[in-house]
């Protein structure tokens, strides 16, 4: 290591005066609600168009606003803390995020809940690199495990109990309530930090006025994922580059990130520290939390989706599937953390890949008669291995960093996992209507009339219509109909199976990545400092 991180490392660590794991649920309070927000707007979105007189496509901008600004912030959030403190950025993140949410509750028409969606993604993205790095400060290496399991169980239940949740209150109350319930989780959070939270001695302020502001770096960066996420969530409507927009804003955001890697690199007073990829260990971690998050997203997405679509599930039906998995992830955190005491974490990571994997392979003999118990099986199965992968990965990423560099840490690998779970949901979207195209083609080149297999299945349809009142013609009619729709949900059910292969097989090819992870220190600790 070099001697700046040598210097570092021998400071003497600072310790919080109260209890630690007080400091850990305290900052995982606000950073629940900002994860929960990226997706419990998703289902709402139906009830705000039509309150706001807008369209389904314009309303969609309320998710994609937040994620434009939270993606801009997140790579930020370790530069801004340095200026004003991190507690300091920490609290303004958490005023902006609750205040933004009262506004988006009471907002007018849909311009003005756009615009408040920018202020509270720009509040939320910087809460969970503050909470990380708050974590990696607090906690001796030792116990760090433990700390990140706690921050695991809010980004991971989060999006998954969020659509659902999202529904219960639209249904039973009003879309403004999703906005509504995060004021007193964040006027309690910002109390509580005020009086128990406090910067480490070496979390070092800068003062303005000495810092030579990286207006360039910070203006491409923004542009550059700004772009990119616009990209993400708008291609698979726009029919990708078949769009003169979407091919116009991945020029932009290609040529403003490109730039951006050459001037951080070389720029002395960078907005975001990519030479902390220059280590091996936080490069692979950040690699492999882009796959965690796309492979979270993506499947809380294809689920609820499949057994509302295909099996006739409602939204709490598909709920309830979800949530075994989510107690399954409480269960497990706190054991993962006590494991990463003891064990090698790269065992406990390589163990996570294949059971994620595993789990996904399993998804892949599902049917359109699949029941209840094995779609909760299944996601138990995904969830306890996503919980061998975060707190693992989360503390390999600051095993061989200098404490100095915490915040600058947490942003990227944040900035990872959300790019990568952005990235994800628009893979799968994408591939399940092209090979749900695909499948349908395939299948209905065998739907002839010279198909006598075809004619002995539409006769027997049309005499069992018959039986039940309807016509001759009537009853053949309404038998083509439901060969029709047949077809339809076996190339659609075909289409699901495409993408949990497509995800089985890339969380796979992860684990022979974990070995280039350098080796902890003897014992089974992790040097971290």
């Amino acid at each position: 290591m070099s001697s700046a991180s040598l210097t570092m490392d021998a400071m003497p660590e600072s310790r919080p005066a109260i209890n630690p794991w007080i400091i850990a649920v305290v900052v995982t309070m606000a950073t629940f609600m900002e994860v929960l927000d990226t997706s419990i707007a998703n289902v709402a979105l139906p009830h705000i168009a039509g309150n706001l007189s807008a369209g389904t496509d314009e309303s969609t901008w309320v998710l994609t606003s937040y994620l434009v600004s939270n993606a801009i912030v997140l790579p930020l959030s370790g530069w801004i803390s340095s200026i004003i403190g991190r507690k300091r950025f920490y609290m303004t993140c958490v005023a902006i995020f609750t205040i933004s949410s009262f506004l988006c509750g009471i907002a007018p028409n849909l311009g003005m809940l756009i615009f408040f969606r920018v202020l509270q993604g720009a509040g939320g993205g910087g809460l969970q690199p503050s909470e990380q790095s708050i974590l990696a400060d607090t906690f001796p290496p030792a116990k760090r495990g433990m700390a990140f399991a706690v921050y695991g169980l809010a980004v991971v239940m989060a999006p998954a109990i969020g659509p659902t949740l999202g529904g219960w209150i639209t249904d039973n109350y009003n879309w403004r309530w999703i906005f509504f319930i995060n004021i007193p989780v964040g006027m309690l959070s910002l109390l509580l930090t005020s009086r128990l939270i406090q910067d480490p001695a070496n979390v070092v302020r800068k003062k303005f006025s000495e810092m030579k502001v990286d207006y360039v770096g910070l203006g491409f960066l923004a542009l550059g994922l700004g772009t990119l996420q616009v990209i993400l969530d708008k291609g698979q409507r726009d029919d990708w580059f078949e769009s003169h927009f979407i091919l116009t804003l991945a020029v932009i955001s290609a040529a403003a990130l490109i730039f951006t890697l050459f001037w951080e690199w070389k720029h002395k007073d960078p907005i975001i520290d990519l030479h902390l990829f220059k280590d091996r260990t936080f490069a692979m971690a950040n690699l492999m939390m882009f796959m965690v998050g796309f492979t979270l997203l993506s499947s809380t997405l294809l689920l609820p989706q499949f057994t509302q679509t295909l099996l006739g599930y409602t939204a709490e039906r598909a709920g309830e599937a979800l949530t075994p998995g989510g107690l399954t992830l409480v269960v497990l955190m706190p054991l993962v953390g006590f494991l990463l005491t003891r064990y090698d974490p790269r065992r406990l990571v390589v163990f996570g890949f294949i059971s994620v994997s595993t789990s996904l392979f399993f998804m892949t003999h599902f049917n359109l008669d699949v029941d209840f118990r094995t779609l909760t099986i299944a996601r138990m199965l995904q969830a306890g291995g996503l919980g061998f992968l975060f707190v693992p990965i989360n503390t390999m990423a600051y095993s061989y960093l200098p404490r100095n560099k915490n915040n600058n840490a947490s942003g990227l690998i944040n900035l990872s996992r959300n790019i990568g779970g952005s990235v994800g949901i628009s893979v799968v979207t994408t591939m399940l209507e092209r090979r749900t195209q695909h499948h349908l083609v395939n299948m209905s080149s065998h739907l002839s009339p010279a198909n006598p297999n075809m004619q002995r299945t539409l006769q027997g349809m049309s005499q069992a219509l018959q039986a039940r009142g309807f016509s001759s013609p009537d009853a053949m009619h309404r038998a083509y109909m439901l060969m029709q729709n047949t077809v339809f949900r076996q190339a659609a059910m075909l289409a699901y199976i495409d993408n949990f292969w497509m995800l089985a097989i890339g969380i796979l090819c992860m684990v022979p990545l974990v070995f280039l992870m350098k080796r902890p220190q003897a014992g089974g600790s992790i040097a971290v400092h």
